[in-house]
């Protein structure tokens, strides 16, 4: 063991209190339910980020290993199930039994509506996503219901559902780092990180590519890049590639043949197919929230909806299995082989109604996979109509990949992710240009357009505010009842001034809550108001009284608070249990609730600049 390692741990051994937090302190409230490792193994984690990344490569490798369980069982159900000969990737079969076609989706669906119902009864509540976690609860998931949402994801892709399994992986990756950073119990910042680096070693396994699952959690999940936390999701991503490549679950390459070099006047025609596929990629996730209304809307019970979905998608699987599963392997065939742009066309309008209909009746999964393929379809039928007005059209090839890289900048919002990606799919630098100019433009194309990605999309039709993964969960849990005062002065509204002036002299403070008989806020009266020349000795402070309606209750958070203060022009506002009882529970001033702002946002400038954490 290396000397600096055994200095550590001696000087861990003599002064380990003073790197623990107390319980329920920093890292937040304790959960009896996750185990904690030593504590000699915590204090190294958060004594030396040199242990954060070696946290991180196991929650890589932890990643690694669930992601290839993920695409082993997906793999055998179809191997079973639809009868498909080889590895059972069924997306890429020319045909399928008819009868399996229709039958186990339906079915399939049937039990997926069964197992949601008996879930929903037993475990209140709905999952907490790996954005969501981190913008809101500080990195906190639960294992249970990620696994939940595993299973679900493989069952609705098992049987032949037009959804990814990007879903699946990215959750229970990221779950895994939340789980192990609670058992650490690392900092906020530090599990934020640890459930990014889940993420990026469950894309970047999915892909056999390190540098997009870096990416892909930097930009969706993390929120945001910086030096400090580059090693843990680097190391977590390499990691969870070397497990998926020891178990040979890997993605194959795939092998196409693009030009050595792009002209000047390419670029034009790339720009314009970004901006097609970011068009294209904005109604299809318009066209999944009109299939959930169009279900919901239609009386079925919630238990029967993936039956029906499934039964549609059966139908649609008759003309071509492509449009069943992910369509990872149809990508695969589709940018190895010319189609007519006619069939290509079909292909692309029926995977993107099998996409939408399996979401809308409640497939578990994502658009990822599916986004990906439909963009190889989008370039390939740009291509072709290109060829027809242009004497020098680009290679198909070409606009089938800047056509999937931009359609998934489109749906997913992560352009370096995409441009990383087909870097590592092909090692082609022209290609890479291209795709950086084509992810650019749809991804301006759908911020002026739409302003969300899949899914901030799902989070803003359930009523969040949420854009990203940046931290903002701290707005919420600092609220008014944990910054407000208690101390309050109060006096009944029947008082006189004379006696008010007796019980409060001038400078004794600043102002004083009324109340009714029965302790209702009625009030705020400024004490030097008691004591100008009007005020007559035997009048009632209710003469005096300011803010009767505007008042705090201690749920409200920050933000909220704030918006109240400028609203009521006041720089001190009372807090009542609720504005209906009116009882009074103590106080906050403007300035307070302006300097704890502007403290948290220092905060979180800090963080997002990768300023170097006290370890210490």
């Amino acid at each position: 063991m290396p000397s600096s390692t055994l200095g550590l741990l001696n000087h861990l051994r003599r002064h380990r209190g003073a790197f623990l937090p107390p319980d329920g302190a920093e890292g937040g409230v304790r959960d009896e339910r996750v185990p904690y490792v030593p504590r000699l193994l915590r204090a190294l984690v958060r004594a030396d980020e040199l242990w954060l990344v070696v946290l991180a490569a196991c929650v890589g490798c932890g990643a690694g290993l669930l992601v290839s369980a993920m695409i082993h069982a997906t793999l055998l159900a179809h191997r079973l199930l639809f009868a498909a000969p080889g590895e059972g990737r069924i997306s890429g079969l020319p045909a399928i039994i008819p009868f399996r076609a229709l039958l186990v989706p339906t079915l399939g669906g049937l039990v997926l509506g069964l197992l949601g119902v008996l879930v929903a009864r037993c475990i209140p509540g709905r999952p907490v996503d790996p954005i969501e976690a981190n913008a809101l609860h500080g990195g906190r998931m639960s294992m249970r219901d990620s696994a939940i949402v595993a299973l679900q994801t493989v069952l609705s892709n098992a049987v032949g559902a037009s959804v990814g399994l990007e879903a699946g992986f990215t959750q229970i990756g990221a779950a895994t780092g939340s789980r192990l950073g609670r058992m650490f119990r690392v900092r906020r910042e530090d599990l934020r990180l640890l459930v990014g680096c889940g993420a990026a070693g469950a894309i970047g396994a999915a892909f056999d590519a390190p540098l997009a699952g870096a990416f892909y959690a930097f930009e969706l999940v993390i929120g945001t890049y910086s030096l400090a936390n580059l090693a843990p999701v680097a190391a977590a991503s390499v990691c969870a590639i070397g497990v998926t490549r020891l178990l040979h679950s890997a993605a194959p390459g795939v092998s196409v043949v693009l030009p050595a070099e792009l002209r000047v006047d390419d670029y034009l025609p790339i720009a314009t197919l970004g901006i097609v596929a970011a068009l294209l990629g904005v109604g299809l996730m318009y066209c999944v929230t009109l299939a959930e209304a169009l279900f919901r809307r239609s009386g079925l019970p919630v238990w029967m909806r993936p039956a029906v979905g499934g039964l549609v998608v059966g139908l649609l699987a008759l003309v071509s299995p492509t449009v069943m599963s992910s369509g990872h392997w149809a990508m695969r065939v589709a940018l190895e082989h010319a189609y007519p742009t006619g069939w290509v066309l079909a292909l692309l309008a029926m995977k993107a109604l099998a996409s939408s209909v399996s979401i809308g009746a409640g497939f578990r999964g994502g658009l990822f996979f599916a986004s990906l393929y439909l963009g190889v379809l989008t370039g390939a039928a740009f291509a072709g109509g290109l060829a027809l007005i242009s004497a020098t059209p680009l290679s198909a090839e070409l606009c089938a990949l800047v056509g999937m890289s931009a359609m998934a900048v489109a749906v997913v919002g992560a352009p370096m992710t995409m441009v990383f990606l087909a870097l590592e799919m092909t090692g082609s630098l022209p290609l890479t240009a291209a795709v950086l100019v084509a992810s650019v433009i749809a991804s301006l194309t759908v911020r002026r357009t739409f302003g969300y990605s899949f899914a901030t999309w799902r989070f803003h039709l359930r009523g969040e505010s949420i854009r990203s993964a940046v931290d903002v969960g701290w707005i919420r849990t600092l609220t008014v009842g944990r910054m407000m005062r208690h101390d309050v002065k109060t006096l009944c509204q029947d008082t006189k001034v004379q006696a008010a002036r007796q019980a409060y002299p001038l400078g004794s403070a600043q102002r004083i809550v009324l109340v009714d008989q029965s302790g209702r806020y009625v009030g705020l009266v400024l004490v030097p108001d008691l004591y100008v020349d009007t005020a007559l000795p035997d009048e009632t402070l209710s003469r005096f009284a300011q803010y009767r309606d505007q008042m705090l209750v201690p749920q409200m958070n920050l933000r909220e608070a704030i918006t109240r203060f400028a609203q009521a022009e006041s720089d001190a506002l009372v807090v009542v249990d609720s504005e209906e009882s009116r009882q009074v529970r103590g106080m906050l001033t403007e300035q307070h609730a302006l300097r704890r702002y502007s403290e948290e946002l220092d905060r979180s400038r800090r963080e997002l600049a990768g300023e170097k954490r006290s370890r210490s």
